[in-house]
């Protein structure tokens, strides 16, 4: 699965929060923010399921897309990758750090966790 750029993964929170949306619900939730035309919104979500983060089906001859990953797959990826990469990080990452997070429930950081256990046990 194909990591998201900053834009993309604003775009994957509102999906993450509200569920399936058109992207005409999508601009007028994100578009004016980041400064898009309503075209470019399409382009987005487009490029987006050709990367495999969304998913586009049919609702009422409307296009509808819903989010491919969970955002604890999303978010557990992107934080090996800082780790590794930014941090220099080759031991296991503790996801505790992230308690009073708005995107993260105390739920899914504990899913977190275990998803880093086992990737930290898996690169060893």
């Amino acid at each position: 699965m194909a990591d998201p750029s900053d834009a993309e993964f604003d775009v994957l929170k509102l999906f993450w929060k509200d569920g399936a949306l058109s992207a005409r619900e999508v601009h007028d939730r994100i578009g004016p923010q980041l400064g898009w035309a309503p075209s470019t919104t399409r382009t987005v979500l487009e490029r987006m399921c050709a990367k495999g983060l969304l998913d586009r089906t049919g609702r009422g001859g409307v296009a509808v897309f819903t989010a491919q990953e969970s955002k604890v797959d999303v978010v557990g990826r992107a934080l090996r990758k800082f780790a590794r990469r930014v941090l220099e990080i080759d031991g296991p990452l503790n996801a505790q750090a992230f308690t009073g997070s708005q995107l993260l429930s105390p739920g899914e950081i504990a899913e977190l966790q275990a998803m880093l256990d086992a990737n930290a046990e898996e690169e060893r």
